[in-house]
């Protein structure tokens, strides 16, 4: 019969590792599975011979001591058992810690990198912050040192020279204003579609980024939401035509005709098959495309669209709407660019009916059609209609600014002839003791007086009434420069801290009537 020993003292076995552990326990249950064979046999022989009283005894006596063997047995096994899980839990920890410590490492690099980039993109934007200021600066000091060339340059040609009209000035389309108005009046601007409040924030922003010039953020803007609208609600959507025009504009602002029309003809389809060809939508497609052509001096192919589009407003908006008198206002422009100047009469009067009519004598589109209408007057010859309409509108922004005209209160051509008679009577007179104040009537908020003031004035001089276009030509260059020298004013306020920063050896005074500019040259402007 084989012995069991048991090794070492409790203190001994405390300092056993894992390993000697499993090992000891390998090497009890091999010792144990030995006891058990000999216990058994011991019992076999017992049970073979008779069965005296003490034979029983020593019987039961190895049968207990075969149970705790087992039991040994089987609790060593679970020992062995939990090592091996112990062992594969200890292998995935390292296995995770290992991770842990590559995560650490990949966190701290991109830390390392984010700050890195932080640290660059604040340069860069010190950087951009500085070119800013010095671009600010001297496009302030190109304007100062141009507004005296300017002033001393002879005024424009006479307006009754056979030039092609621009149509940037005069030729407005549905969008040109879309980034000054609310989103309740874009309506108006899409002809009576309303741009959904899923496109309105962004096409605020492209009109922002395109009125800016900033062409590489406005471009990407529009294709990224075209190209989202396509996947989510198909082609031919209505969205996807208005996306269509947004980015069409924004190509026109950057003279890609060819990728504007393309883009404007897609979304003429598309407002066509899903609106309806009566839709307003479809009449600003159909504008704008006329718009396009017209930029391109294509007058014949534009003016069928632009009928097209005012036959559709006169329908769905009847025929006395604004609206309505704008579209014949373009119509009139590319007829006059034939050369149709019947039409053209005939077109710009509609216009003119409807704006007086619905929006009163004072509104500015009525001045701007009048001034309009006296274009045309003077490519035919007809000087004395010509003068009249311009009469007409230095009269009505005279009465709207001072009152009914009477012998104290005179217009300024009104002013302009009386020199004009009376020249070599007297000796010249400043022209503001004169007229008073009556420059001041449309110095910022009427471009459409000035422009008439410079019109009356070539007209006035093609008449020989040179006193008289003198008047007017100086009211006019009175009204320019006190435009200027208040625009200054705000720019000097606005940038005197750039200034201070960017060009040490500048200095600025602004007083009642002059403003002087000093650095490496001096510029004084007096008002």
């Amino acid at each position: 019969m084989s012995t069991m020993v048991y090794p070492r003292s409790e203190e001994a076995l405390e300092r056993l590792t894992q390993d000697e552990i499993v090992l000891n326990t390998k090497t009890v249950m091999q010792g144990l599975e030995t006891l058990r064979g000999e216990h058994a046999q011991l019992l076999t022989s017992l049970l073979d011979c008779t069965q005296p009283p003490a034979a029983q005894e020593k019987s039961g006596l190895l049968r207990k001591s075969l149970e705790a063997i087992d039991l040994g047995l089987g609790e060593a096994q679970v020992i062995i058992a939990l090592s091996g899980h112990l062992s594969a839990v200890e292998s995935e920890k390292q296995k995770l810690r290992a991770q842990v410590r590559r995560l650490c490492q990949e966190n701290q690099w991109l830390r390392d990198e984010l700050a890195g980039t932080q640290h660059k993109l604040q340069r860069s934007e010190q950087s951009v912050a500085q070119l800013e200021e010095e671009k600010k600066h001297l496009e302030f000091m190109n304007k100062i040192k141009k507004f005296d060339d300017d002033v001393s340059q002879s005024e424009e040609k006479a307006a009754g020279e056979t030039s092609k009209d621009s149509l940037d000035d005069l030729f407005p389309n549905d969008d040109d204003q879309g980034q000054a108005q609310p989103s309740g009046e874009v309506a108006a601007q899409q002809g009576g579609y309303e741009i959904p409040a899923r496109l309105r924030t962004l096409h605020n922003l492209v009109i922002q980024y395109a009125s800016q010039g900033r062409y590489e953020v406005a471009v990407p803007l529009c294709k990224q939401a075209l190209e989202d609208l396509e996947k989510t609600s198909g082609h031919d959507h209505p969205d996807v035509a208005t996306m269509l025009n947004i980015l069409a504009l924004v190509y026109r602002d950057q003279n890609k005709y060819k990728e504007a029309a393309h883009l404007l003809n897609d979304a003429l389809a598309i407002r066509e098959k899903t609106l309806g060809k009566d839709h307003p939508a479809v009449a600003a497609t159909l504008n704008n495309l006329a718009v396009l052509y017209g930029k391109r001096g294509k007058y014949k192919e534009a003016e069928p669209l632009c009928k097209r589009a005012l036959e559709i407003r006169e329908k769905v908006l009847g025929k006395y709407h604004p609206d309505v008198a704008k579209q014949l206002n373009n119509l009139a422009l590319l007829c006059q660019n034939q050369g149709k100047y019947e039409e053209v009469e005939y077109y710009y009067r509609q216009a003119l009916e409807i704006y007086q009519s619905k929006l009163g004598a004072d509104d500015p589109n009525v001045a701007k059609t009048k001034n309009n209408l006296a274009t045309c007057y003077l490519k035919q010859g007809k000087f004395k209609d010509a003068e009249s309409l311009y009469k007409e509108i230095l009269t009505r922004a005279h009465e709207k600014e001072f009152g009914s005209v009477n012998n104290d209160n005179k217009p300024i051509w009104m002013h302009a002839e009386e020199r004009e008679e009376s020249k070599g009577k007297r000796k010249e007179a400043s022209p503001c003791v004169e007229y008073g104040s009556w420059y001041k009537a449309c110095k910022v908020d009427s471009p459409t007086v000035n422009t008439t003031l410079k019109s009356l004035g070539a007209l006035y001089r093609r008449q020989g009434k040179l006193q008289a276009a003198e008047t007017l030509e100086e009211c006019s260059t009175k009204t320019r420069k006190q435009v200027l020298v208040i625009r200054y004013q705000v720019l000097v306020i606005r940038t005197s801290t750039t200034l201070s920063r960017t060009c040490n050896s500048l200095s600025i005074s602004v007083t009642s009537n002059t403003l002087s500019i000093s650095g490496t040259s001096t510029y004084t402007i007096r008002y």
